[in-house]
């Protein structure tokens, strides 16, 4: 049994004490749910993440003030979206434990309403808090796509199912990475003694002003590297190449979350070194795979490309469902390549471009490679924040059944031609 499954298992008996704890208070919680999920997620931009994290701006009670009241917003617009799925999902073990987490998180932050912010002993209990909340949710992703499995194995699926898990499943990881955000910009710049991270002494937080693009993408590219070597005895050279237009010559450079950048070139490496080493079997050579970095006025690009074989047009939006992988079933001794994705790491991945206002796109040609473009937005002022919000829209999504399609549906020509009416 794996590491993480065990993990899945305590915390599911854990889960089910915390309910039957929060249940005595579940009047209460769902009160705070309904009040606060009234108002909507105030988007922060890059420039004022770092404007508030620099020098003599950075201060613990503004955070500690603005947090109060936007963790509970957050939380609670997703929390009650997450009431809107089928009553069967709701059901299963891993999402009951995925809500028990985010009731005992509201309440944690909750308990914080009316202390005084002037009060050094409060701050530091709050970000105390606030470090225990990120740890508790650290398998939210794991957990909640169990729970879709133990669903779809019990009770199979359908259209309106799946569209309804899609549409929420990206709202709800995208609500994750913004409270994520929030925690850790909190935690790194006041969870301790020493505001700067010996680590990585320039970042804000975890907001790197200049972060150089091209390390990123060669630090992603080697320990995908490594897990190919491992796996396959062999991998795919780098061929690198970056493109300035607004410093002609200077390397890349932008201000961005140099983990989510990494999260997702790591992804697109692992994809291209699988889909290459599986094309190209025990051959000794391997086509490299491209990576091209681009800098303009408005757009940070960066480009993956291989030559794996592709996919085929109809196949591309499903690499971005949480519950599709090309990866092959594990072996025979239950062992699965370390490159194969689960079925989430693409769309995860396009959620953190989209976060703050970019994209992940994949052009594929069948039958030779497939290029994987990641858009970043070159200003600190237009990366925004792009969080869901519950309101009446969200709520008519999910009430919503399948319409019949306005097009023709392809199907085979009918036999007798003479059938067709004349016009």
């Amino acid at each position: 049994m794996s590491a993480i499954k065990c993990r899945m298992l305590r915390a599911i008996n854990l889960s089910i004490l915390i309910l039957r704890a929060l249940m005595s208070n579940a009047s209460s919680i769902r009160k705070h749910i309904d009040y606060y999920s009234r108002f909507s997620p105030s988007p922060l931009s890059m420039k004022q993440f770092l404007d508030f994290g620099s020098g003599e701006n950075a201060c613990e009670k503004t955070s500690f003030t603005f947090l109060r009241q936007e963790l509970p917003v957050r939380l609670a617009n997703i929390m009650k979206e997450i009431n809107l799925l089928p009553d069967n999902l709701l059901k299963t073990p891993s999402v009951r434990l995925v809500q028990s987490w985010y009731m005992q998180s509201l309440q944690d932050i909750i308990e914080f309403r009316e202390k005084d912010a002037d009060d050094e002993k409060v701050t530091y209990d709050f970000t105390d808090a606030v470090i225990k909340i990120r740890n508790r949710h650290n398998d939210v992703i794991p957990t909640m796509a169990q729970g879709v499995v133990e669903y779809k194995e019990t009770y199979g699926t359908d259209p309106v199912v799946s569209q309804n898990v899609q549409y929420f499943l990206d709202r709800f990881y995208m609500s994750r990475i913004s409270i994520r955000m929030l925690l850790n910009q909190h935690t790194l710049l006041f969870g301790g003694k020493v505001r700067v991270n010996p680590a990585h002494p320039k970042q804000i937080g975890s907001i790197d002003p200049h972060c150089r693009v091209t390390e990123v993408v060669r630090d992603a590219y080697e320990n995908a590297r490594n897990l190919c070597d491992r796996y396959y005895m062999n991998s795919p050279e780098l061929v690198l190449e970056e493109f300035n237009v607004k410093d002609h010559g200077k390397p890349v450079t932008v201000v961005y979350v140099p983990s989510h950048l990494y999260h997702m070139v790591f992804e697109l490496f692992k994809n291209a070194m699988r889909a290459t080493m599986e094309l190209y079997g025990d051959a000794m050579d391997h086509p490299p795979v491209h990576a091209q970095v681009a800098l303009g006025t408005e757009d940070l690009t960066v480009k993956v490309s291989d030559r794996g074989g592709g996919v085929p047009l109809r196949k591309i939006e499903r690499l971005f469902t949480y519950t599709y992988s090309t990866a092959p079933p594990p072996s025979m001794d239950g062992q699965r390549s370390p490159l194969a994705g689960y079925g989430y790491g693409l769309p995860i991945s396009r959620l953190y471009a989209r976060y703050f206002q970019g994209d992940l796109k994949l052009y594929s040609l069948e039958g030779y490679g497939t290029d994987a473009v990641i858009y970043i937005r070159a200003l600190s002022t237009e990366s925004i924040e792009r969080l869901p919000v519950y309101n009446k829209s969200a709520w008519k999504h999910y009430q919503t059944m399948q319409e019949a399609d306005d097009w023709c549906v392809p199907s085979k020509e009918p036999k007798d031609m003479t059938t067709f009416r004349s016009f």
